[in-house]
């Protein structure tokens, strides 16, 4: 048996992302399955038909060849992120040039490289913790750290609203910044939930990272300006101590793995010198792609016009699906506010959410149990052991199949649990 190292150890484990990731690659190969779980978007037709024609048209100008057979540098492709600059600058005011962006092999990569710069062991030997104000959170952080005990989570407060829906809020009165916190994450809107942090609340957490001295991290890779999968008001936020990190997945490109980080000249260069040590440099065809749009000033456009209209019809039928076969006193659903997540809570459940996964998992029925996605959470919660994510990408058809089977599997728990 081959010795590992500690760091080999710690990434060799078992980890939820890499369950969610093996879940998508099996249910996207298996005949019958329904993906209710894992992350991809869905294959917009439209946009399907643009990247079609977008990668025609840049064969035959050779920016693809050019993008496929060169090296970018460690920062990113030089004229994407300018022309990004210049579009932030205009669309939105901010004060950016491209020294103040850099790419990354996915939001994963980006993720992994500023929780790891900003937390963790310092050189006065102290220990740095990454902070997310708000439970639950995205899956993947959990295991993002080089130390253990990276993150330290703040449970939410509840707000129950009409038609069977809640909604998370930060609870401030409680949110603790230690000394020993290097930076605030957190995601806009959320994986898991489709939560977004109301305007005030970011302004909240703006002011109370500045006051602590650390950064503010906010994961938009669902958000605005693009992809633009959001239903409620949402104003976008960057200044120069927000790091904003966005990615070309959701917009229908998550093969691209091409992630974005926008921040201060001072974090730009470190996370481009991360970039060369690990990967010599970003992939580049997510770029070129990217510099294409920005040109044909597309970017933003179908993130308004296509992407998130479709998205917003799709968990509006998702929604009546469920509620078809699931009243409102067996399921809570969280108030879809963005991302391509329904997040179900299944309140008075006799069996934790990871038993009906399993449960669902033999029927072809691939939905993630809410547990994982409350990393840093130092105490029990019962809440997060009943609750359920699940992916409205699928067809109509496909959903409502799945919903079937979940609502049968809990109308069989609650039979047993009344005849015993």
């Amino acid at each position: 048996m081959t010795q590992l190292s500690q760091f080999g150890q710690k990434f060799a484990r078992h980890s939820g992302i890499s369950r969610l990731m093996q879940d998508l690659n099996e249910g996207i190969r298996t005949p019958g399955a329904v993906m209710l779980g894992g992350g991809n978007p869905a294959h917009i037709p439209e946009m399907d038909s643009y990247f079609r024609q977008l990668l025609q048209e840049m064969i035959e100008s050779g920016s693809l060849t050019d993008a496929v057979c060169n090296y970018d540098g460690p920062q990113g492709k030089d004229a994407m992120l300018k022309a990004l600059a210049e579009c932030l600058k205009e669309k939105l005011g901010w004060n950016i040039s491209a020294k103040n962006i850099a790419l990354t092999n996915g939001s994963q990569s980006a993720f992994f490289y500023l929780f790891n710069l900003l937390g963790g062991k310092t050189q006065d030997g102290n220990k740095r913790k990454i902070l997310f104000p708000i439970a639950p959170e995205y899956i993947g952080y959990a295991d993002a750290g080089l130390d253990d005990a990276l993150f330290v989570a703040n449970k939410p407060t509840i707000e129950m609203l009409p038609d069977g829906q809640f909604k998370y809020h930060v609870d401030f009165e409680h949110l603790q910044i230690g000394d020993d916190v290097g930076a605030i994450c957190v995601s806009r809107p959320t994986n898991p939930t489709g939560n977004v942090i109301t305007d005030d609340e970011v302004m909240k957490l703006d002011a109370l990272a500045k006051q602590h001295n650390i950064p503010l991290i906010i994961d938009n890779a669902y958000g605005v300006p693009f992809p633009g999968i959001i239903f409620s008001q949402a104003t976008p936020h960057w200044n120069e101590n927000t790091i904003l990190c966005m990615s070309l997945s959701k917009l229908g490109l998550p093969g691209t793995r091409c992630g974005i980080i926008i921040a201060s000249e001072e974090i730009i260069s470190a996370v481009t010198h991360i970039n060369g040590i690990i990967s010599l440099a970003p992939g580049a065809i997510g770029p070129a792609m990217a510099l294409e749009m920005l040109k044909r000033d597309d970017l933003l456009r179908l993130s308004q016009e296509v992407v998130g209209p479709f998205y917003h019809q799709r968990v509006l039928e998702t929604i009546k699906i469920i509620r078809r076969y699931l009243p409102k006193e067996r399921c809570l659903i969280h108030k879809p506010e963005g991302a391509i997540f329904l997040w179900l809570w299944f309140k008075d459940l006799s069996i934790s959410s990871e038993e009906l996964y399993q449960r669902l998992k033999k029927r072809g029925i691939l939905m993630v149990p809410g547990h994982y996605f409350f990393p840093g959470l130092e105490e029990e919660w019962e809440h997060a052991h009943q609750c359920m994510r699940m992916n409205y990408v699928p067809e109509p058809e496909l959903i409502e199949k799945g919903i079937k089977v979940l609502a049968e599997e809990i109308e069989k728990v609650s039979q047993t649990t009344k005849s015993a």
